[in-house]
């Protein structure tokens, strides 16, 4: 039982349990018993924090349908170690060697024994904290139209869906009928954001902000973690609102008809949310063949490390940008912040990239084969190959945006969906570890040689 093994048996474990629960009667609105398939897709997309639905949540599920959906975001939001240990915790056991690697991995950074404690009491007081705030500023908004009980609870499963990035709403249209809400565009929006950037920056802003309300004099030293993260998510950000405005600005099917002001909402509001969450403020069905492929960009870089998205992340990004400058200006090292990045670091970089390329083209294919093999009609219905890799690459990046083909797949190609949200959750590098096994160290060093390359 290897690390690797230990996580995705974690999620698998979790997963099934939400599964059993989504089954029972109790958690259809009409009280009867669910479909296993629906179930399974549901449990899937909320432990992996994806959003992916093939029924709607709101009119669907039950109350205890929604709020074990709401527990099953919360669980895969903080992820299956980060909420072991805290259950840990509270039973007032104590770490063993192998709990305390599996926390390492799954956090994705060296912790010491005195500190692992501390680390995940502060993981779960920041996540109680933000999403409690975002609960309080979304109940002053729906309280009005949906009345005090109402409003709280779709102000909680709101506030928790847009924190771990999962995109899961109790609407049928997602955010559409609020696009030209600033409470909602900014509330959603910045809950996102936090959730995806990472506890350790959130930390690190933390302590930086507090020491320039105290003015002191020793000068503060950022990580380059945070100087990486803030930077190309703010760049990324930018970038997305002005590109989404240009694409889509004349578009009727979705900004063409707002005015400007609604525009640049709905341009900053799919930026953020399209690398992360999954909620939208327009149709996506109805966007441009540019503005899709825009989308897709966006969604493979995703998040960034030791944040609740998904996606390659945007520190594999900057590495092999960095990488991709330094052999154009022929330099041997990639330097990033006048520090130099580990060759393991560029490696895994790599593989990062290669193996979710792989799994992305192979899924597509399996899919598009199943469904023109097994379902012909699927695509005489204007449905394309372009909108199934649409699809599996938001599920691979735990996006969740959808043209709206998910509910027209077949079960076979439903089940290919939750097998590329599961791998997007617990990591390709992960999974395929898992299925590997352990890998010993190489002890023979062998002769370099050249290779003719590009």
């Amino acid at each position: 039982m290897t690390i690797a093994r230990t996580i995705c048996l974690g999620f698998l474990a979790v997963i099934s349990v939400g599964t059993f629960l989504l089954i029972l009667p109790f958690s259809t609105y009409d009280y009867h018993w669910n479909n296993p398939i629906i179930a399974l897709f549901t449990a899937t997309s909320a432990v992996c924090v994806t959003g992916l639905i093939v029924v709607d949540t709101g009119s669907y599920f039950s109350f205890w349908g929604q709020l074990i959906i709401l527990l099953l975001i919360q669980i895969g939001g903080l992820g299956y170690m980060t909420t072991t240990t805290f259950l840990i915790l509270l039973t007032g056991r104590r770490f063993d060697l192998r709990q305390k690697l599996a926390i390492q991995e799954s956090l994705d950074r060296p912790l010491r024994q005195e500190n692992s404690k501390t680390i995940i009491r502060s993981i779960i007081g920041m996540t109680l904290l933000f999403e409690i705030v975002g609960a309080l500023l979304l109940f002053n908004f729906f309280k009005e139209k949906y009345g005090e009980i109402g409003a709280l609870w779709i102000s909680i499963f709101h506030s928790i869906s847009a924190w771990n990035n999962a995109g899961f709403s109790l609407f049928l249209d997602s955010l559409v009928g609020f696009q030209d809400s600033l409470i909602i565009n900014f509330v959603i929006a910045f809950l996102i954001i936090f959730g995806g950037i990472g506890y350790s920056v959130i930390i690190e802003l933390y302590l930086w902000i507090l020491h320039k309300i105290k003015k002191r004099r020793e000068r503060v030293f950022l990580s380059l973690n945070f100087k990486v993260v803030i930077s190309t998510t703010a760049f990324l950000l930018i970038l997305g609102t002005i590109m989404f405005l240009l694409v889509e600005y004349k578009n009727q099917n979705t900004l063409a008809s707002l005015d400007f002001r609604s525009k640049l909402l709905g341009a900053w509001f799919q930026s953020v949310t399209t690398r992360t969450a999954g909620f939208n403020s327009i149709d996506i069905g109805g966007m441009t063949i540019s503005g899709l492929f825009l989308t897709m960009g966006f969604m493979f870089v995703g998040a960034s490390p030791s944040g609740t998205g998904g996606g390659i992340k945007t520190t594999t990004l900057r590495i092999l940008t960095n990488c991709t400058r330094s052999v154009l200006r022929g330099n041997d090292q990639v330097v990033m912040y006048k520090r130099e990045i580990p060759v393991s670091l560029i490696l895994k970089a790599v593989a990062v990239v290669f193996g979710s390329t792989i799994m992305v083209i192979s899924i597509t294919f399996l899919i598009s084969f199943i469904e023109i093999s097994f379902h012909p009609a699927f695509f005489d219905t204007e449905v394309s190959s372009f909108q199934v890799l649409f699809e599996v690459i938001s599920a691979f990046t735990t996006v969740g945006l959808s043209t709206g083909i998910t509910a027209s797949l077949s079960p076979l190609s439903q089940l290919l969906i939750i097998l590329a949200m599961y791998t997007g959750r617990v990591g390709i590098l992960v999974f395929m570890a898992a299925i590997v096994g352990e890998i010993n160290p190489r002890v023979v060093q062998y002769p370099e040689e050249r290779l003719l390359v590009g």
